[in-house]
């Protein structure tokens, strides 16, 4: 992925609020599932990690987005944007 297509979808996810928390718990393989199935229908998510948890945002982003086929598109404190292309939808022009 380009600078210019981060820099797009950054400015997509701003106005997102996140559909996921990855908590205590951390990521589990209900959480994968329900990544995917949301990067299916809507390209670009937003997922907040909670205070709570040991493991570092950027390694959970690695790992959520290794499992989901998708690209970080950015770790900003505890917020993580993750895309995945879907050819049927193509809302974003990346």
């Amino acid at each position: 992925m380009t600078s210019k297509q981060r820099a797009y979808l950054r400015k997509m996810s701003n106005q997102m609020d996140s559909i996921f928390n990855v908590g205590k718990n951390g990521i589990s393989d209900e959480l994968i599932i329900a990544i995917d199935d949301a990067l299916k229908s809507r390209e670009l998510i937003k997922i907040g990690v909670l205070d709570n948890i040991d493991i570092s945002v950027k390694d959970i982003a690695e790992e959520i987005s290794s499992k989901t086929s998708s690209e970080t598109v950015i770790v900003l404190g505890r917020k993580i944007v993750l895309y995945r292309k879907n050819p049927k939808i193509g809302k974003y022009k990346v």
